[in-house]
C-alpha cells in the first residue's frame, strides 16, 4: 500500500504551495478525498484507502482514477473540470506541483463553483420554487438520453450486479448494527431488498432489454448540483467503480428524490420525479422508486458511517457523521416499509387500544397521512379538539347520526389522498362491519391496497391508559372506562375480510415494536406476484 505522503496535507494547506499564493486555503474531507479550496480553484486528492468497492492504495490507481474523474465529469460539467496535475517531491524534500521530481500523488483541478448557487443552499434559503426542479429534471433526462448504453453497460447494470451491490452493503455495515442502525432495521431492510429482487426480476431484466441501463452519474445528490443562470452544473460523479455508475436511470432519479426527502424537501423530490417521468415517458420508474430510494439511503448511511470511523476527521465531525448515518438508515427503513401501491389503512379497535399511537408510528415509514376520527368529529361540529364532551354512550356528539356523517367525511378525505397517489390511515374504532366494507369498496374502486389493523390490548393496561388520557393536554378523545365497557359489547367482529386484509397487533408492547410488526405483516400481505 502506497500511503498518502506524510507531508502532503500540511504542504497543500499553505497558500504559498499554489500558483499566485491565494489568501487562504480551506481543507475539506470526505471518506475518500482531501479537497483543498485555494482561491478560485479546487484541488482534489484521493486518499490511499481500500473499502472493497474502491481501491486507491497505489499511486498508479490514483493516477488512473484521477483521469477517469476528469473524463467522466466533463460530460456534465466541462467548464469546471480543468486537468490533472502531478504532485512531486523535490530533491530538497519539498512538495510542489510540477513535472520534475519524484511523483508522490495526483490532483484533479477544478474551478470553484459558486457556493451560493448550490441546490442545497438555494433550498435552505427558500429561494427556489418546486417548479424549478423541472430544469434539473430536464438536465438529467437529457444526460441519460445521451449516455452510453448496451454491451458491457447492460451486462454490468443487470440484476446480478444490483444483488451484488446490495449484499455488499449489508456485509460492509454489519459492524454498524447497534451503532448507527438498530438490528431490527438492518434485518428488515435486508429482507425487503432481497425479496424485491426475487419478485421483480422480470421487471429488472426488461429494463436492461429496453436500454434503461446507462453510464450514469452514480452519486446524484443535492451537494453535487449547482443552479447557475441559465446553466445547471452537475459534478463529482462516481469514477472509481463502474458497477455503481452503470445503472438504471430509475436508480439515478430515486437517488436525488431520496436526498430531497432526507433534507426535508419531499415536495421538491416529487416535482423532480414527475417532471422526469413526463419528459422521458418512463412510467415504470414509479414501481422502482421506493426500492431504489431505500438502496441509496442505505448507501449514504454506509458512506457517512465510514466517515464517522475515519481517524483523520475531527471528533465533532465524526459525531455529526454518526448521527447523519443513523438518519439515513432511518430513511432507508421508511422506504423499505413503503407499499407498492397507495393504501387505505383502517386502525380499528376499541377505545384506548393504542390506535392513535400506532398510527403515528406507522405514518412515517409508510409515508401516510393520518385522519383521526375524534378530531374530525369535533372539527365538523366546530368544537375545539381539546374540549372534552362526556356524553353517554351513543349520545350527543357520539350519536349514530353524527358518527355516520363523520365516517362519510373521513372516506371523502381519504379518497382525495388516495387519488393523489398517497397512502392514508384512518384512526377510528370502525366497530360496524358496514363501515369497514364501505372503506374496502372505496379502496377497490381506486385500485388501492386495503388493510384493517385491529388493535388489541389487555384490559388492565387499557384502563390505565384511559384514565391517563383524560388529563393529557391536546388529547381529542373523550374515551373513558365506562364507555369502553359499553363499546365492547357493541363491536361487530371483524370476519368479513379476505385473508391478508385483517391484521391484528397487541399494543401492550412498545409503539416502535408494534409498528414494525404491522409493517412486516403488511409487506407480506401486500406483495404482488413475481414479475
Amino acid at each position: 500500500m502506497e500511503k498518502t505522503h506524510p507531508q502532503l496535507v500540511a504542504a497543500m494547506s499553505r497558500p504559498e504551495f499554489y500558483p499566485g499564493s491565494p489568501e487562504r486555503v480551506e481543507l475539506l474531507q470526505t471518506h475518500i478525498s482531501f479537497i483543498f479550496i485555494a482561491g478560485d480553484l479546487v484541488y482534489k486528492i484521493k486518499k490511499a484507502v481500500d473499502f472493497g468497492f474502491l481501491d486507491f492504495t497505489t499511486l498508479e490507481k490514483r493516477r488512473f482514477y484521477c483521469g477517469e474523474e476528469l473524463r467522466l465529469n466533463r460530460r456534465l460539467a466541462p467548464e469546471v473540470y480543468l486537468n490533472v496535475v502531478e504532485i512531486v517531491e523535490k530533491p530538497d524534500g519539498r512538495l510542489a506541483f510540477g513535472d520534475s521530481g519524484k511523483v508522490v500523488d495526483y490532483a484533479v483541478v477544478m474551478k470553484k463553483i459558486p457556493e451560493e448557487r448550490m441546490l442545497k443552499r438555494l433550498l435552505a434559503r427558500g429561494d427556489l420554487p418546486p417548479a424549478a426542479m423541472e430544469r434539473v429534471a430536464g438536465k438529467v433526462e437529457d444526460f441519460h438520453r445521451r449516455a452510453e448504453t448496451g454491451g458491457t453497460i447492460d451486462e454490468v447494470g443487470g440484476p446480478e450486479t444490483i444483488r451484488r451491490n446490495i449484499e455488499e452493503n449489508f456485509e460492509q455495515t454489519r459492524s454498524f448494527i447497534g451503532v448507527t442502525i438498530p438490528a431490527y432495521q438492518y434485518s428488515f431492510i435486508q429482507s425487503r431488498a432481497l425479496d424485491f429482487l426475487e419478485r421483480r426480476e422480470g421487471l429488472l431484466r426488461r429494463r436492461v432489454e429496453n436500454h434503461r441501463i446507462r453510464d450514469c452519474h452514480g452519486d446524484l445528490h443535492l451537494e453535487h448540483i449547482c443552479l447557475l443562470d441559465p446553466e445547471i452544473v452537475i459534478f463529482d460523479c462516481i469514477e472509481f467503480n463502474e458497477r455503481f455508475r452503470y445503472e438504471d436511470v430509475a436508480a439515478e432519479v430515486a437517488f436525488l428524490a431520496m436526498d430531497l426527502d432526507f433534507n426535508g424537501y419531499p415536495e421538491y423530490g416529487k416535482a423532480f420525479v414527475e417532471a422526469y417521468i413526463s419528459l422521458s415517458g418512463d412510467e415504470e420508474i414509479r414501481r422502482l422508486l421506493n426500492f431504489y430510494k431505500c438502496y441509496y439511503a442505505y448507501v449514504r448511511g454506509k458512506v457517512v458511517g465510514f466517515k464517522s470511523q475515519d481517524a483523520a476527521v475531527g471528533r465533532e465531525e465524526r459525531e455529526g457523521a454518526r448521527a447523519a448515518a443513523g438518519r439515513y438508515f432511518e430513511l432507508a427503513y421508511a422506504c423499505a416499509g413503503r407499499l407498492e401501491r397507495p393504501a387505505l389503512i383502517l386502525l380499528a379497535g376499541l377505545m384506548g387500544t393504542g390506535k392513535s399511537v400506532l398510527a403515528r408510528n406507522l405514518a412515517t415509514p409508510l409515508g401516510a397521512e393520518i385522519l383521526q376520527m375524534d378530531a374530525l368529529r369535533k372539527e365538523l361540529l366546530n368544537i375545539p379538539a381539546e374540549d372534552h364532551h362526556f356524553s353517554e354512550f351513543g349520545q350527543g356528539i357520539y350519536s349514530e347520526e353524527v358518527t355516520r356523517r363523520t365516517y362519510e367525511a373521513a372516506l371523502s378525505r381519504a379518497e382525495e389522498i388516495l387519488r393523489d397517489g398517497r397512502p392514508v390511515i384512518i384512526d377510528a374504532s370502525y366497530k360496524r362491519r358496514g363501515e369497514r366494507l364501505k372503506a374496502k369498496s372505496l379502496a377497490e374502486g381506486l385500485h388501492a391496497d386495503f388493510f384493517v389493523v385491529e388493535c388489541l390490548c389487555p384490559e388492565e393496561i387499557l384502563e390505565e391508559r384511559l384514565n391517563r388520557r383524560l388529563t393529557e393536554a391536546g388529547e381529542a378523545s373523550d374515551g373513558r372506562w365506562e364507555i369502553y365497557m359499553a363499546q365492547k359489547s357493541d363491536f361487530d367482529p371483524i370476519n368479513e375480510l379476505a385473508p391478508g386484509e385483517h391484521l391484528s397487533v397487541n399494543t401492550a408492547g412498545s409503539p416502535e415494536a408494534c409498528a414494525h410488526e404491522i409493517l412486516l405483516k403488511m409487506r407480506k400481505a401486500g406483495e404482488g406476484p413475481a414479475q
